[in-house]
């Protein structure tokens, strides 16, 4: 997709505990950490698809409008990592493939048909600021899920609806764009993004 050069574009590795805006609107977020304190972003900045402040990893952060109306119509895909309390099994990978039932805006939603896949072994991803809890306290498992929409916590609440509720969750590919080797707090200003 084309954009003009008076645009700015932005890769970010979101750190867990940040929220998905730039600063307070609100004097009870005064205590919060925002996109604005890992760098001076362009004052029309936005970010392109939000992850909530436990979740971390990739985010796209652009000036251009229609950048971002393309990257969340549901055209282009988001990869996440998510650490799941438990072993999960096969059948709980085929409901969630199949698409689960959710809450969302206080009405049940039918998510749709996803990729998912279970990890063989533990991706390698920065520590966590805070630390989570290890296989002492049980078993956890790695899966990924690749969605091509993106409601409000839906990783979170799709694991949970089967039996398996995610611990850790990392966002590490957003169409062609991936992770790679950044490290939380990362911001890499990038001429375009497709």
């Amino acid at each position: 997709m084309e954009t003009s050069k008076t645009h700015r574009h932005f890769i970010i590795y979101k750190p867990y505990g940040y929220l998905s805006q730039f600063k307070s609107h609100d004097s009870k977020q005064q205590s919060k950490k925002f996109l604005g304190n890992l760098y001076n972003f362009p004052e029309n900045a936005m970010a392109i698809g939000r992850l909530d402040e436990k979740s971390e990893g990739l985010l796209l952060i652009t000036t251009d409008g229609k950048m971002s109306y393309f990257v969340n119509s549901q055209k282009v895909e988001k990869e996440y990592y998510a650490q799941v309390d438990g072993a999960i099994f096969e059948k709980a990978i085929e409901q969630l493939k199949c698409g689960v039932e959710i809450g969302f805006d206080g009405k049940k939603y039918q998510t749709k048909p996803c990729k998912v896949v279970k990890l063989n072994q533990t991706p390698n991803l920065p520590t966590r600021s805070q630390k989570i809890r290890d296989d002492r306290h049980g078993p956890t498992s790695w899966v990924s899920i690749t969605l091509n929409e993106g409601k409000f916590r839906q990783v979170r609440k799709m694991t949970s609806a089967v039996g398996f509720p995610t611990l850790r969750l990392v966002r590490v590919r957003v169409g062609d764009i991936h992770l790679n080797q950044m490290q939380a707090g990362d911001v890499v200003e990038v001429d375009k993004f497709f």
